[in-house]
């Protein structure tokens, strides 16, 4: 059983690593921008497809962006609370990396999903969740292998930027 203290601790912790509202939506609209950004200019610098798909992906690493920029912002306050400059520096750069391709791989495994789900069995029987999971795995998987790149090089020089903004902020 844990002690008292040490929960409140805890709370106490995690209460002062949550990101004011403030700049918890202005962070995430900078960062959605700049996801967004980084993928529309691959995209349009690679020739790619149609107007509308070149939208949409670029949508979908904006909306990524703002999901995951306020979840990285926590975490990265959460592991670096109390601790030097170079710890809070490499803490914003994994937490928001790792939030920025977690969410955005997240909403491109559901829309992949959506799309293969014509052929999936009926809803929540054993054969649904088998293709659910695979489906949403193997979409994950395709993300990384081809979707990381769209972060290169603008929304790596964001991620760059906004980790440095982060270590000076913790100082």
């Amino acid at each position: 059983m844990t002690p008292l203290p040490a929960l409140h601790n805890r709370l106490d912790r995690i209460r002062n690593a949550l990101p004011s509202p403030g700049v918890a939506v202005c962070g995430a609209l900078l960062w959605a921008a700049a996801m967004g950004a980084s993928a529309l200019v691959n995209l349009l610098l690679d020739d790619w497809e149609t107007p509308a798909k070149i939208r949409f992906v670029s949508l979908l690493y904006a909306a990524g962006g703002a999901l995951a920029f306020p979840v990285g912002l926590f975490l990265a306050r959460l592991v670096s609370l109390g601790r030097h400059w170079q710890v809070a520096l490499a803490a914003a750069f994994v937490c928001l990396l790792a939030a920025t391709i977690g969410f955005t791989g997240g909403l491109f495994a559901l829309q992949y999903r959506s799309y293969y789900a014509q052929w999936h069995e009926p809803a929540l029987t054993i054969a649904w969740s088998i293709q659910f999971v695979y489906t949403m795995a193997t979409a994950f998987y395709q993300f990384i292998v081809l979707g990381i790149r769209l972060y290169f090089p603008l929304g790596f020089i964001a991620l760059a930027l906004a980790s440095i903004w982060f270590a000076r902020q913790q100082r």
